[in-house]
């Protein structure tokens, strides 16, 4: 089997940065699109931003040019910089990643991680 480990939230006042990781490991062949996607409280999950084997990547409005989607092939990793942090932003955070094992492919997702932005 396979699992991905948020790590890297906390409490933050606006304005300020963190950076989340997500690593994956067990039975893994490939990772295709890895992504990041957050729920609030009340709120439906949304994606806010994904990231393909070749680095192509794509981000909600609402984050565009504060946060930056990266990963580390070789590793297996996922990171989301994230800058100028708004109260807004505040969520559960992710990670989610379309892996192949030695014998399927697996859509698996994260644990997530608490990201509170103070005003």
């Amino acid at each position: 089997q396979v699992q991905l480990v948020e790590s890297g939230g906390g409490l933050v006042q606006a304005g300020g940065s963190l950076r989340l990781s997500c690593a994956a490991s067990g039975d893994i062949f490939s990772i295709n699109v890895m992504g990041w996607y957050r729920q609030a409280p009340g709120n439906q999950r949304e994606l806010v931003a994904t990231i393909t084997s070749s680095g192509s990547t794509s981000y909600t409005p609402s984050v565009k040019g504060r946060f930056t989607i990266s990963r580390d092939n070789a590793k297996n990793s996922l990171f989301l910089q994230m800058n100028s942090l708004k109260p807004e932003d505040t969520a559960v955070y992710y990670c989610n990643g379309y892996i192949r094992t030695s014998t399927r492919w697996i859509d698996t997702w994260g644990q997530g991680t608490q990201v509170t932005v103070s005003s």
